[in-house]
């Protein structure tokens, strides 16, 4: 058995812990789990840091459990939330609990040994309860100057709060109840936005069935500009189903980390020895613009939310638009989704397959044939040719009155490089 504790202290993942968990945890393999709200048919790059702690508590020994919150789900969870959510039909949670139960799998061994993970979800014991029998067996056990104590509860009495959210924290107490009473489970971990809900289990496992309980909370992770890690500059979340969020677009938003956050964020994802990660920070620290955490970063964990061929291909991406080295090939072989992918964010312009066969020279394509999308002028266009200023499809223009019959890519697409970082698409149409 590894200190899990340890462990989670070095990689700053302990926010708050109900006292005695540490020698609780050092007296053998415990089952411990964490809760999945199924209120998207994905979860996203912020769920991911409580998929560590389960991650990180199984390689050190213990049995871990997923739990998608299928009832829960139903009602919505209060905390951190300023107004209350819109309820999903059955059917859209039943979807979602489906997709989400077949993410977690990737990152858990659910195979063989005494600690092996496993899957559950709350709809399975909640379906049949009835409210009189709840109110009874459970409601009678938590008073309300308790619930109302909770953060997640007092943030929103003066905005408003419902009866069905203000009783949120009865069914997720019931959570660790039902599973302290059926899988011996004796520690939940989640977010620290969570602590209010986790406590409320631990009070009602000691009330029901005089037993002790553990909780442990991690930090909620925020980038250097103060927003919520797993969200883009947007607001978005970074999903971690393909679908939603490209492997390559994953891998840039980590490579894009700053300095101060890719080394909190290297601990939390890394499972390499304690000094081996700690000398690869100080190998940062001394060159901060080689990026090397970052590259790390990106490549850890786009492989471990997807694959190592996702990965590999998501680097041939970033690298065909970002690094000088990038061949010609390389940018002909990325298949046409690949493309659009890369270009997500790009300005597009579109240009009729007839108009571009008629355009003279590369000069009038820049500018006039694509609205001064590109360039404000001819002139304009000339000069940043003739200062090696302007590539299309990776292949550097010397001649601004050049034809541009260039191959395009699948038929359809000019990439447009303008200096260092200005990336240009154009889409031609039929």
């Amino acid at each position: 058995m590894k200190d899990f504790i340890a462990s989670l202290y070095w990689r700053g993942m302990v926010h708050d812990m109900v006292p005695g968990t540490a020698a609780h945890l050092n007296e053998g393999m415990v089952s411990g789990y964490v809760g999945f709200d199924p209120s998207a048919p994905s979860l996203h790059l912020g769920n991911l840091i409580p998929i560590m702690l389960l991650k990180h508590f199984q390689e050190a020994g213990h049995k871990p459990i997923a739990l998608v919150g299928g009832a829960t789900g139903m009602i919505g969870d209060p905390s951190g939330r300023s107004q209350e959510r819109l309820f999903l039909t059955e059917d859209v949670l039943r979807y979602n609990e489906a997709s989400i139960a077949k993410q977690l799998e990737k990152f858990l061994d659910f195979s063989t040994g005494p600690n092996k993970a496993i899957l559950l979800n709350n709809f399975d014991w909640f379906k049949d309860f009835s409210f009189l029998g709840f109110l009874r067996d459970i409601g009678k056990h938590i008073p309300v100057g308790y619930m109302m104590a909770k953060d997640s509860v007092k943030k929103r009495i003066e905005t408003g709060i419902s009866y069905t959210e203000f009783a949120y924290q009865l069914l997720q107490g019931y959570d660790f109840y039902h599973l302290h009473l059926h899988k011996n489970v004796t520690l939940q971990m989640g977010g620290s936005d969570q602590w209010g809900n986790l406590t409320t289990g631990v009070e009602l496992i000691r009330k029901k069935s005089q037993s002790h309980a553990f909780a442990i909370t991690a930090p909620l992770l925020t980038r250097s500009d103060g927003t919520k890690f797993g969200k883009t500059d947007a607001g978005t979340n970074i999903w971690l189903d393909p679908a939603q969020t490209s492997p390559y677009a994953l891998y840039q938003f980590l490579l894009n980390s700053g300095d101060h956050e890719v080394e909190k964020l290297i601990k939390i994802f890394s499972f390499a020895k304690q000094e081996e990660v700690e000398a690869l920070i100080l190998t940062h620290q001394a060159k901060p613009e080689a990026r090397l955490l970052q590259q790390k970063l990106a490549k850890m964990v786009t492989t471990m939310v997807h694959s190592e061929e996702a990965c590999r291909q998501a680097i041939i991406c970033s690298t065909i638009l970002f690094s000088h080295t990038a061949s010609i090939d390389a940018l002909y072989a990325l298949s046409e989704a690949d493309i659009l992918c890369v270009c997500t964010t790009i300005p597009k312009v579109h240009i009729t397959r007839i108009a571009l066969g008629a355009i003279d020279s590369i000069v009038s394509l820049l500018s006039v044939a694509t609205e001064n999308l590109i360039m404000a002028s001819k002139s304009e266009a000339r000069r940043v040719i003739t200062s090696g200023g302007i590539k299309v499809n990776k292949v550097l223009i010397t001649d601004p009155y050049q034809k541009p019959n260039f191959i395009l890519l699948h038929n359809r697409y000019l990439l447009v490089q303008k200096g260092k970082k200005n990336y240009y698409l154009i889409v031609v149409v039929e």
